[in-house]
């Protein structure tokens, strides 16, 4: 064998090349840019305490702040990301870190919802009509969550995939900056539901859903219309009220079967047929259409293996709304009583 190939061979290293011939970077990804009108970004001014000069110090701060509390807290630390946050929480740096601890903690803890979460996962929730958002925004540029549980057949499936429908619809509609900084309106159409269907939105689910939206979900909920309720729902409302914080409690109005009370908060002319509007039939296919075309991006964003356990989930407390069963025990025995005198 030849003195060559005696020796041993190595590929050149970086450090043997020369500066012109090192291999390039990675390309860096692409820098926040923000697609808000000057209209918007004046009314995240005022609303939200965001100074666009200062918005990207601010969300450095709270990366910061996430690497040196939360080490171990598997989460995007993405600008955009970030922003979700400090945008619920006016840019309070301490409310914005616990509510991304909570938004986590809310995904471990209730694996019948997070598992598997993905649109295609809850196709039947989307064909059945339960939920869809309305094409009009309302005239604060809210987008409008339309709910009508009388679509749901509880023998078809449990009341999770309907709230694991309700979840993915947030987090698309999150996506936008506009809803960031304008927020949401929930329009729940009661029509038609019974003490049955009732008893299965008891205070376990109840106080978890609302830990969610109050506690662990970057979203502003400025308004919960409930239209068409039947006696029933006062049980309904018993079981969810003693969860709701005063600022929300006072955003539910409930108009009965009054279209005209409805139409004082939104016009007739972003309102489908079905609730007295001009802006035609419901058509739920637009928004399913939107969120089965979004498949990939919840794959990659719930459907991946995640740490057993993140120490700083661990010792967290869960957000208000996501104790256990036992705690809910004695509320469930209350209200039942509630439930079957309103019927």
């Amino acid at each position: 064998m030849s003195e060559e190939s005696d020796s041993p061979r190595t590929s050149p290293s970086a450090a043997s090349l020369s500066e012109n011939e090192l291999p390039p970077p990675p390309p860096e990804p692409p820098g926040y840019v923000c697609s808000l009108t000057e209209e918007l970004v004046t009314k995240a001014r005022e609303e939200l305490q965001e100074k666009p000069e200062w918005r990207l110090r601010d969300v450095q701060a709270l990366r910061d702040m996430v690497r040196k509390e939360c080490p171990n807290l598997s989460t995007s630390l993405d600008d955009a990301f970030l922003l979700r946050f400090l945008r619920a929480r006016k840019f309070d740096y301490d409310r914005a870190l616990q509510l991304l601890v909570n938004y986590h903690s809310c995904r471990r803890s209730w694996p019948e919802v997070f598992n598997n979460l993905k649109p295609s996962a809850v196709k039947d929730v989307l064909a059945s009509g339960f939920l869809t958002v309305l094409p009009h925004t309302d005239p604060r540029g809210c987008h409008i969550l339309c709910i009508r549980p009388d679509r749901w057949i509880p023998s078809n499936y449990p009341i999770t995939e309907n709230i694991r429908a309700i979840y993915l619809t947030l987090e698309k509609l999150i996506q936008s900056e506009e809803t960031q900084v304008n927020g949401i309106v929930i329009l729940a159409d009661y029509k038609g539901v019974s003490l049955s269907k009732a008893s299965h939105f008891g205070p376990f689910i109840a106080k978890k859903v609302i830990g969610i939206l109050q506690d662990g979900f970057p979203i502003r909920i400025k308004a919960v219309h409930v239209v068409n309720e039947p006696r029933i729902f006062k049980g309904i409302f018993a079981i969810i009220k003693p969860f709701l914080k005063e600022k929300i409690a006072n955003r539910f109005f409930l108009h009965g079967s009054d279209l005209n009370s409805l139409h004082t908060n939104l016009p007739r002319s972003i309102l489908p047929k079905e609730y007295g509007g001009t802006a035609g039939e419901l058509d739920t296919t637009a928004w399913n259409a939107v969120l089965l075309a979004s498949e990939e991006d919840f794959v990659r964003e719930f459907c991946q293996p995640v740490p057993v356990c993140d120490s700083i989930l661990g010792q967290a407390l869960p957000p208000e709304g996501l104790s256990s069963d036992a705690q809910c025990d004695d509320s469930l025995r209350a209200v039942k009583s509630q439930l079957y005198s309103c019927y």
